[in-house]
């Protein structure tokens, strides 16, 4: 190829994508907006995974760790927090793929547009045949980059979901912003826990990450007996949100709905269920005031954490040619499979290039920003993805063909889409959340949600 593969984000799909290029012998760069390798995963450095190192360490990465000499390898039994990960795994590969051959690795080094050079969305001639123009922001200021193929792993981390319910922040969200935390907070920092010890906290969302808020601050409760939880649902019942519980095969998740149900019964959480926000208001005292649609209202509330998921930024794609599924933001392909109403998060099946290949020839959206707003993603399952995907601009169409991964069952999705019908989440959940059931400590979080 006459130009390098950029690759957007040095998170784990993203290092990957570049491991098994270096492997094949592409040229790549790797573009970064934080100051090291997984600066997304340094966020959440305190949550514990829900998968082991054998699954969260990519085979190209590990073969060229491993021929490097320079990498203690941890234990594949043993389950490491973001920290961890970051620390043991994600930057030691990119200070090895730095020193590749044809390849680099560039920090603070943020993509604001990527287009084909010299046409812009609505140029059909000679579009195919010529380079993407990839313009960046980095520490020399704006540069533009020509690229063979541009693969996109920023992931969806710095986007999370609003309080409101109409997926805009609610009345009064931004202007009490300094009571609301998105997010996993450290509740083991002491700093922190006293930011919401012995204080009434609402916590809004029904996943993975909200039940390891309600483990954390279950735990917090037992030292200062005054603290409690107004955990909000747009549901009309907590239901299976416990997930599979022993049915689980990635048994940390399991363990943490169990351990959130337990939580959720302690006497010190009150569900409010049916609750859509539309306002956060200040009350007189200086606490807050949160309504719903429907015109419920929680009050006395002391601070407000929102653990509602996140969404993918398509603002620096707008000029090139995207099939997205339009609820989800998702490749269009892989929606029916992943979408939260319908589908098991063990049940998307193993996939690459044919289902994430994109009508602008040559970009591909890898990793969390490939199931859009869909939560359920694996980080083995992006592993696959750029295997895929790298073998596919190699020109190497078997091994692209090929499947290489099977992905472990993990119960019933239930959303958004019956949370008015009570009827409807009962025979949707017989089968068992996939969102976990308790929580270990620390808490414990949906594998890649937290962004690559």
């Amino acid at each position: 190829m006459q130009h390098p593969v950029v690759i957007i984000g040095a998170g784990p799909i993203g290092l990957a994508a570049a491991a098994n290029a270096a492997e094949r012998g592409m040229d790549f760069v790797v573009l970064e907006a934080g100051a090291g390798a997984g600066s997304s995963v340094g966020e959440w450095a305190h949550v514990r995974l829900f998968s082991s190192w054998s699954e969260l360490v990519d085979p190209a990465a590990r073969r060229l760790l491993d021929a490097a000499g320079t990498w203690a390898a941890p234990d594949d039994g043993a389950y490491p927090t973001g920290g961890e990960w970051r620390s043991a795994y994600l930057q030691p590969l990119a200070d090895v793929l730095g020193g590749v051959e044809g390849g680099s690795v560039r920090y603070h080094s943020r993509v604001v547009g990527v287009g084909r050079a010299g046409r812009d969305l609505m140029v059909d001639s000679g579009r195919e045949g010529d380079p993407f123009a990839v313009h960046v922001e980095g520490p020399d200021g704006a540069e533009r980059l020509l690229a063979s193929a541009v693969v996109d792993a920023s992931g969806t981390w710095t986007r999370p979901n609003p309080l409101g319910a109409d997926g805009y922040p609610a009345l009064g969200e931004r202007e009490n912003a300094t009571r609301i935390t998105y997010g996993i907070p450290d509740l083991a920092d002491p700093a922190v826990a006293a930011r919401y010890a012995g204080k009434h906290v609402a916590v809004a969302g029904k996943g993975a990450s909200a039940q390891g808020v309600l483990v954390g601050l279950a735990r917090l409760g037992r030292s200062e007996p005054r603290t409690r939880v107004s955990w909000l649902l747009r549901r009309p019942s907590v239901g299976d949100a416990f997930g599979g519980g022993d049915n689980d095969q990635l048994e940390q998740r399991g363990k943490l709905g169990q351990d959130a149900k337990a939580a959720a019964s302690s006497g010190l959480v009150t569900d409010v269920t049916q609750f859509r926000t539309e306002s956060v208001t200040a009350q007189v005292d200086g606490r807050l005031m949160i309504t719903s649609t429907n015109g419920r209202q929680v009050v006395d509330v002391d601070e407000v954490i929102v653990v509602t998921g996140f969404r993918p930024d398509f603002e620096f794609l707008s000029e090139v040619r995207l099939d997205l599924d339009p609820a989800l933001g998702a490749a269009r392909v892989l929606a029916d499979q992943i979408h939260p109403d319908h589908h098991s998060c063990g049940d998307v099946a193993p996939h690459g290039y044919k289902e994430l290949t994109q009508p602008e020839g040559n970009l591909f959206l890898v990793g969390m920003k490939s199931y859009g707003r869909a939560p359920s993603f694996l980080a083995m399952t992006g592993y696959e993805q750029v295997r895929s995907v790298m073998a596919a601009l190699d020109g190497d169409l078997e091994a692209a063909g090929r499947v290489e991964l099977v992905l472990p069952e993990t119960g019933v999705c239930n959303g958004a889409g019956a949370f008015d019908d009570a009827d409807a989440l009962a025979v949707v959940g017989a089968g068992g959340g996939c969102c976990g059931t308790t929580t270990a400590e620390p808490e414990l979080i949906t594998l890649g949600r937290p962004g690559q």
